[in-house]
């Protein structure tokens, strides 16, 4: 396993679609998770951030989403396929405005350190 897949298989692991910020498709749906593609060698974190979206008029579907993702990572974070070793970063979310009064947005921040 590629480090990109090891990022995509983490993120997508949480019941709704995940997608490179950088290959969304037009027609995703939401609620979906859009993550960064960041990339280094093993003894060298490096810190990436993901977006949680939603349409709603309440926090609840994206804050439940959120929680997944936290209660996953615990304190000392998760192993992918070692290849990918990802753990909460500081703050680890923060709520977001949006020029739709729709659309929940919560960023997360990881460290990531890579391995293979």
């Amino acid at each position: 396993m590629v480090k990109e897949q090891a990022l995509h298989k983490f993120f997508s692991a949480f019941g709704v679609p995940a997608y490179d910020a950088n290959t969304v498709p037009e027609d995703a749906e939401l609620p979906r998770i859009t993550y960064e593609v960041s990339t280094d060698t093993f003894d060298r974190p490096i810190s990436i951030t993901a977006s949680i979206w939603s349409r709603s008029k309440s926090w609840v579907q994206a804050t439940e989403i959120k929680d997944a993702i936290e209660e996953d990572l615990g304190r000392g974070g998760r192993i992918i396929d070692k290849v990918l070793w990802i753990k909460p970063g500081t703050p680890f979310a923060q709520r977001m405005n949006d020029t739709d009064d729709t659309i929940r947005r919560i960023v997360l921040n990881f460290e990531a350190e890579y391995g293979g």
